[in-house]
C-alpha cells in the first residue's frame, strides 16, 4: 500500500516524447491533487504552441512557466524552451538561462534535481523517449531522496537511448508502456 502522498509529478522527455504526452493527457484525470510539470527538449520560440496544443486535450489548465510562476495543484505546467526551471519553494519556480546541461536547455536533470531536493519522497519523476542522457542523473537524485522513478519501456520509445540509459543506471520503480501512463498517474490520487 502506498502511504506516501504524491505532491508533484515531473515528466521529462526529448525526441519521440511528444506523442507519448499527447496520448497520456487524453486519459488524465483533472482532479489529481498535485501539479504536473513537463520538461521537453525543444527550440526557443517567440510563441510557444505546446501549452495550447496540450490544452485542447486536457480539462486541467495548461500553462507555460514564467519566472516566479506560482505552482498550483490540478494544473499542468510546461517549461519554456531555452530556460532551465528550478523550484525556489514548493509552490514557486524560477527560470535560469545558464549554460546548457547535456546539450539541453531546458535540462531535465536540472528540474529533476530541484524537485528531488524539495519534494523528496513525495515526488514522482517520469522519463520518456529521447536521444541523450539528460534526465538520468536527475532520476538518481529523485531516487536518492526517496521519490519514485518511472521509465518508459525502451521497446515502446521512438528513440530508445534515454530510457535505456536510465534503466541501466538508475534503481527505478516502474517501467511502463505509454498506453498505461495516464492510468498510473491517475492512481497516484489520494
Amino acid at each position: 500500500m502506498n502511504n506516501k502522498k504524491t505532491e508533484i509529478v515531473v515528466i521529462g522527455g526529448s525526441a519521440g516524447s511528444l506523442q507519448v504526452i499527447l496520448d497520456m493527457i487524453k486519459s488524465l484525470d483533472s482532479d489529481l491533487g498535485f501539479p504536473i510539470i513537463i520538461v521537453v527538449h525543444r527550440k526557443a520560440q517567440a510563441t510557444n504552441v505546446l501549452p495550447y496544443l496540450l490544452q485542447q486535450f486536457l480539462e486541467m489548465e495548461v500553462l507555460e512557466i514564467e519566472d516566479k510562476t506560482e505552482i498550483e495543484i490540478n494544473k499542468m505546467y510546461v517549461v519554456p524552451g531555452d530556460y532551465h526551471m528550478l523550484f525556489e519553494s514548493k509552490n514557486r519556480v524560477s527560470l535560469d538561462a545558464s549554460e546548457k546541461v547535456n546539450y539541453s536547455r531546458p535540462s531535465i536533470d536540472v528540474t529533476f534535481k530541484s524537485v528531488a531536493e524539495l519534494f523528496g519522497k513525495n515526488a514522482v519523476a517520469i522519463l520518456l523517449s529521447g536521444a541523450n542522457a539528460d534526465g538520468v542523473e536527475g532520476l538518481e537524485y529523485i531516487k536518492r531522496n526517496g521519490g519514485k522513478v518511472w521509465i518508459q519501456n525502451p521497446e515502446t520509445a521512438e528513440v530508445d537511448y534515454m530510457p535505456k540509459h536510465a534503466m541501466a543506471q538508475v534503481d527505478y520503480d516502474c517501467v511502463f508502456d505509454p498506453k498505461d501512463l495516464a492510468g498510473k498517474i491517475n492512481k497516484l490520487k489520494i
